[in-house]
């Protein structure tokens, strides 16, 4: 069995699979139903046939969508949290340019269920990915390891 090999983080600290895939959160305006993430199309997010992975694609649609309800919802962090429910992901072509740009937009607000819709292209317009998704405001859950350290209500995104 493999060592654990957790390190500690600490509310605030980046996202190492955020470093690694070196997103880059745009700018957007606080309770807009919009947001944008660009991904640099490079080694680090391709998969074994040098093509960009469908999990580093995966990965910048759940952050633009999860953005987007973040800055569009007033959630209390110190008693909820907001959750990836469901993400379907439709790859539809390869990028032609050096990095994509998730845009996120959300359909439905719900008390509940956010809907998001989010389309990932590249610099030049060609769509490489179509995505549905959904998020749920929970209740705040304790950490799954004591190797991260925080408190309720710090927020991570």
């Amino acid at each position: 069995m493999a060592e654990n090999t957790t390190t500690t983080r600490r509310p605030g600290d980046p996202i190492p699979l955020h470093d690694l895939l070196d997103l880059e959160f745009l700018d957007a305006v606080e309770g807009s139903p919009f947001a944008e993430v660009r991904m640099p199309v490079q080694p680090n997010a391709f998969g074994f046939t040098a093509n960009l992975h469908g999990g580093a694609v995966a990965t910048v649609v759940d952050c633009a969508c999860a953005l987007a309800v973040a800055r569009a919802v007033a959630f209390d962090p110190t008693a909820e949290s907001l959750v990836t429910v469901d993400m379907h992901v439709r790859y539809l072509g390869r990028p032609r340019t050096d990095a994509v740009v998730a845009r996120a937009e959300i359909v439905k607000l719900g008390s509940t269920i956010i809907v998001v819709e989010c389309k990932v292209v590249d610099e030049g317009g060609h769509v490489v990915a179509s995505a549905d998704f959904s998020m749920m405001r929970v209740a705040l859950r304790e950490p799954l390891s004591d190797a991260v350290v925080g408190r309720p209500g710090d927020v991570d995104l």
